[in-house]
């Protein structure tokens, strides 16, 4: 494919590129992966590269030599091991929607954009992927497969979703623990605005299937700095009301709720050992992608 300049890849561009698929395969070109040169490794062939230890993990893999010398738990992966199972949920909630510039993605289309980038690089390395929305409820359910075919189907579910309930966090990923029979990754992307409690007991009943789990928070940038002066009506999304308030009256006070809830939804995910990332919609989806594949 033709090497895309990186000038193209900030979301203002992104915006005015039509179709779901083409984002994505502009976001997938603008930076190069390289995480694992093999999908098939195992412990039946050649050795090819480590990867850090998790519980549950078989020991007879460690590599007691890397532990002597780091003090880090690392095991050996060849070339014949099952390939890997990434689950992607995507958040279809009325909250997405909320968008600050018309020239910018709304946060569902940042997340959508997210997701079908994340599906394009792991079915390129043929390993396998699963796609499933939700709000309150798991929505709709791709299940996992290997096939670059089925690219087209997880974009079509994600172009059609239609955003227009509440959210609940603790119950999807319940849900989402029950029906995900394989271990593998787990990506939830969403902008998290929810009960924290919830969330972190879903996220717990993940990690305790033996699940790894990665957080993309997406939150729009008038949602992080609130730079409002006049006085301004906030229209209210999942059922709540419109509220009209004088922003600079109450800017401290949001800054400060807003950065007690995003520390502990950091914290709680340091202590399941999930992986946090929080990204705002004017940021450059490239780096994104290669932040969280390099983690």
């Amino acid at each position: 494919m033709t090497t895309i300049s990186t000038s193209y890849l900030d979301p203002e561009s992104l915006a005015k590129l039509q179709g779901l698929e083409l984002r994505a395969r502009y976001i997938v070109e603008g930076f190069q992966s390289g995480r694992h040169r093999s999908s098939h490794r195992g412990q039946s062939v050649e050795f090819t590269e480590h990867r850090e230890y998790t519980t549950g993990d078989d020991l007879r893999y460690v590599d007691w030599k890397v532990f002597g010398k780091t003090d880090k738990v690392y095991l050996k992966q060849f070339e014949a091991e099952t390939n890997l199972v990434c689950y992607l949920l995507v958040d279809i909630s009325e909250s997405m929607l909320y968008q600050s510039d018309p020239k910018q993605l709304s946060k569902l289309e940042y997340a959508q954009c997210l997701a079908a980038a994340m599906a394009y690089v792991v079915l390129r390395q043929r390993d396998s992927v699963s796609l499933a929305t939700f709000d309150d409820q798991l929505r709709e359910l791709i299940r996992e497969s290997a096939n670059p075919a089925s690219l087209h189907q997880l974009v079509h579910l994600m172009a059609s979703a239609e955003a227009n309930q509440k959210s609940d966090l603790g119950k999807v990923l319940h849900e989402a623990s029950s029906r995900f029979q394989r271990p593998g990754v787990v990506v939830v992307i969403s902008d998290f605005l929810g009960d924290v409690d919830a969330l972190l007991l879903g996220l717990k009943h993940l990690r305790y299937q033996r699940h790894e789990v990665v957080l993309l928070q997406v939150l729009d940038p008038a949602e992080t700095d609130f730079q409002f002066d006049s006085p301004t009506r906030f229209e209210g999304l999942e059922a709540l009301p419109d509220v009209l308030v004088q922003p600079r009256a109450i800017r401290q006070a949001y800054l400060a709720a807003l950065a007690e809830f995003l520390k502990r939804i950091e914290a709680g995910c340091r202590s399941l050992q999930a992986d946090y990332f929080r990204v705002r919609t004017d940021e450059a989806m490239d780096r994104v992608l290669q932040q969280v594949l390099r983690k």
